[in-house]
């Protein structure tokens, strides 16, 4: 079977959607070598070199009506290349179906919570919506259950169209030998913006500081309009390489992750299993992933944050005990797994189309 998932993440070249829609591709075309697989896009994207042969990119719009891409565009392009299904990795499908089914990913509900939380998700806000409302999404994928039961409590979906298919962290991160740190240091990798609870772990680790000589560390790019303060110890990493994430997970006293929402928290399985103590917040979907393997805590409780950290500075037996439950619990994901139930689900949702 032929099918096309939508390659406009991966014109960024870094966030959760991006790494998404890479990993869950190569994957389904590692497994599936009988398939044949199109990451189509309007825009430019780069393709790894060592894709997979039946893993293939679309072209660009051809005339002056292919501009119109959700419209006119994607449907000529899949015409073209005999796809018998679309699947939205990011909130959209086809305006005009022409005869296929489609899937969706809906990876979480925070472009209709905050809106501080999504100052650019005005599109996704209102298109989405209207797409579910007029049919034209067969079965929509979520990465938590906790999601899930969201989604069809706020778009009022049936329950059998909404299917939750857990993601999972690439292979590259495991155990690694640390470089040395000057300093021992508290890990963050994510997007720094205020859903995360940046501003909230930052004031916990400085009251840390007060009483212990460690640093904190933040991997990821601001959001626009949101700055971080500097002090002594804090460092931002603003650029740094996936092959280089396994080193600072492994050398970190603890991973850091008090976010006030998410659909899944890939970062935090990232870090697991790298064997990497985890500290999160108690958010659903966030303990749907973990389990018993970290300490969480409320997002909102700044002094039970500063505690966690300096319970991770003072007790190795604990450090090590969460190292090790880390460990068994990110052995549970794999692409492979996530591949092999998103495939299903295309051939649930041919079956019905």
């Amino acid at each position: 079977m032929t099918f096309a998932l939508d390659g406009t993440p991966l014109t960024e070249p870094t966030g959760g959607i991006a790494r998404y829609t890479w990993e869950l591709a190569r994957s389904l075309a590692e497994q599936y070598p009988g398939d044949q697989y199109w990451l189509l896009s309007d825009q430019p994207f780069a393709m790894p070199l060592d894709r997979p042969p039946n893993l293939h990119s679309g072209a660009r719009p051809r005339s002056p009506i292919d501009k119109r891409w959700w419209l006119w565009g994607l449907r000529h392009e899949m015409q073209r290349r005999g796809v018998e299904l679309f699947h939205g990795t990011d909130f959209s499908v086809p305006y005009i179906p022409g005869g296929r089914p489609s899937v969706m990913t809906i990876h979480d509900l925070s472009p209709w919570m905050e809106k501080a939380w999504n100052h650019a998700s005005t599109r996704v806000r209102n298109r989405t919506p209207q797409l579910l409302r007029l049919g034209l999404v067969t079965t929509v994928i979520t990465p938590s259950e906790a999601v899930r039961r969201a989604v069809i409590e706020h778009f009022h979906l049936a329950p059998e169209t909404v299917v939750a298919v857990p993601l999972a962290a690439r292979e590259l991160f495991h155990p690694v030998e640390p470089q040395p740190a000057d300093v021992p240091y508290f890990l963050f990798v994510g997007t720094l913006e205020p859903r995360k609870n940046i501003v909230r772990l930052i004031d916990a680790w400085r009251a840390v500081r007060e009483h212990h000589t460690v640093d904190l560390w933040l991997v990821g790019h601001p959001r626009d309009g949101f700055s971080i303060p500097e002090y002594n110890g804090l460092r931002l990493l603003s650029s740094v390489d996936d092959a280089a994430l396994p080193a600072l997970y492994s050398g970190a006293v603890a991973f850091v992750y008090p976010s006030l929402y998410e659909g899944f928290g890939l970062p935090v399985l990232e870090a697991m299993q790298c064997g990497c103590p985890v500290i999160t917040s108690c958010d659903p979907a966030i303990t749907e992933v973990t389990g018993d393997a970290a300490l969480h805590l409320e997002a909102a409780n700044t002094e039970a944050l500063s505690a966690a950290m300096i319970r991770m500075l003072q007790d190795a037996n604990g450090s090590a005990a969460l190292r090790e439950a880390g460990l068994k619990r990110a052995a549970q994901f794999s692409w492979r797994e996530t591949a092999r139930r998103t495939r299903e689900v295309y051939a649930a949702a041919c079956r019905e189309n």
